[in-house]
């Protein structure tokens, strides 16, 4: 690098004391910390309920697969 090229942000890749300054104090990174928790109880049990419904349709899935995998194989 010659001396007359100006390097942009520092060679952390924050890009430089401004940026720095504006994702600490503005954006900030996302926090996620106490988002089920912070909800009403209603809240927290229908997304539990929710989560659960998604699982069971899951298992579901893999075991349709699983049956129809063994159908084939019992074919040839």
């Amino acid at each position: 690098m010659s001396g007359d090229e100006q390097q942009v942000g520092d060679a952390s890749g924050k890009g430089g004391r401004l940026l720095g300054w504006v994702f600490q104090n503005l954006a900030g990174p996302s926090q996620v910390q106490g988002a089920v928790q912070g909800g009403s109880r209603l809240a927290r049990e229908a997304w539990k309920q929710d989560l659960e419904r998604r699982k069971q349709w899951s298992r579901d899935q893999r075991e349709l697969k699983r049956a129809q995998r063994e159908a084939r194989r019992g074919d040839r």
